[in-house]
């Protein structure tokens, strides 16, 4: 089963879709055209129910089977968002929005998905529901999240759910995937630290925040380092240090640090607040300080059913005749939200010799449209067949 052959004759206007959703980035939940775009096209391609506005602006479509006897429901989630980035790609179809650009592929995500319902609404080769899900804010808003919070799943019934990723470096058309852990789990914490500021020439009639935050920086890598297991991983940044001083003669009263965890297990991002704020709280006290730590979470651990990997691969190498594995990466994905609640899988998608996602001049290819489309559609008709 290689690349359908509707999706050669549909290339050219899935391409058309994917320029000009990318002409139009929209960021986090502002994706109001786009919705309405891709809520448009899955009512004249016929499918059953489209409902709009889960997580605030999201769009599922149902596409029911020729048969359902099987009582299952299939989801296959794109993201819709852009970035707040300027795009430097040049090209005639670049963003027409100052300080947005789809720097990501959601863009192809987005338009691949709506070939797949086209497809799948004109054939409906398969017995049971396909729900197509089309999600906002997946750029550091936790989109998923908030639809799964909306009773996605509950409400079309979904089983299982699938998403595609396109990844640069990847020959075009080219499938990976990996079981079990793919992409870690995003956290943010931010550090204040209280001390007694004062003249420079005096240091000792102070408690210096500068000496502190520096000390505090070093023995935060100790975490990784000393407390989590090392054959687990783990990443603990510190990306941003300030002082409340920016005089050459003033010892800062406040200083802030900020950063960022990842790690590949559930065990370790648990593990890693409670050793922050000791670290934290036992350095402030050397000096005389107070310190407060204010935790932001992010996404979870992605994390691929082992059997639902199966299945993604399977049909991968039914449409390409192979399928790699991919790397771990400390990269994060909200998509971990939906396969926290229903079993599922990500897979990649090359999009060749291109740059890497979050670069100005990043493009999707639209060359391994028919490659993901195929993948898409071959997910429903192998885990819904027909008898």
């Amino acid at each position: 089963m290689p690349v359908k052959n509707r999706f050669a004759d549909l290339h050219a206007d899935i391409t058309a879709w994917r320029r000009d959703i990318h002409e139009h980035p929209e960021i986090m939940y502002d994706t109001h055209r786009t919705s309405a775009l891709v809520a448009e096209k899955l009512k004249a391609f016929g499918c059953d129910e489209v409902v709009t506005g889960i997580g605030r602006t999201g769009v599922v479509g149902v596409i029911r089977g020729r048969e359902t006897g099987s009582g299952r429901a299939v989801g296959l989630r794109a993201d819709m968002d852009a970035l707040p980035m300027q795009e430097q790609t040049g090209l005639a179809h670049a963003s027409k929005i100052p300080g947005a650009m789809h720097g990501c592929g959601h863009d192809g995500h987005t338009a691949m998905l709506l070939g797949a319902a086209q497809y799948l609404a004109e054939t409906r080769n398969f017995d049971g529901t396909a729900v197509v899900i089309f999600q906002p804010a997946e750029e550091g808003g936790n989109g998923a999240e908030a639809m799964v919070k909306d009773g996605l799943m509950e409400r079309f019934g979904i089983d299982e759910v699938y998403a595609i990723h396109n990844s640069p470096g990847l020959e075009t058309g080219q499938f990976a995937i990996r079981s079990g852990a793919l992409l870690a789990s995003v956290d943010e914490f931010i550090i204040r630290l209280q001390g007694r500021g004062g003249h420079a020439a005096k240091p000792h009639e102070t408690r210096d925040t500068t000496v502190m935050m520096c000390q505090l920086i070093c023995a935060l890598q100790t975490i990784v380092a000393r407390n989590v297991d090392p054959v687990m991983q783990g990443v603990l940044s510190v990306t941003s240090a300030e002082t409340s001083s920016k005089a050459f003669n003033v010892i800062p009263d406040r200083a802030e640090v900020k950063g960022t965890i990842r790690t590949h297990s559930r065990d370790v991002r648990a593990q890693i607040p409670d050793r922050l704020r000791a670290v934290t709280d036992g350095i402030a006290q050397t000096f005389g300080c107070t310190a407060e730590v204010e935790f932001v979470n992010g996404v979870p651990v992605t994390i691929n059913d082992a059997a639902a990997t199966d299945h993604a691969r399977a049909a991968a190498e039914a449409v390409s005749g192979s399928c790699g594995e991919v790397p771990l990466s400390m990269g994060g994905e909200d998509f971990s939200f939906m396969l926290d609640a229903r079993p599922g899988a990500m897979i990649r998608l090359g999009n060749g010799d291109s740059r890497g996602l979050h670069h100005p001049e990043y493009d999707f290819n639209d060359d391994a449209i028919p490659a993901g489309c195929s993948w898409l559609v071959t997910m429903i008709e192998q885990r819904l067949p027909l008898n």
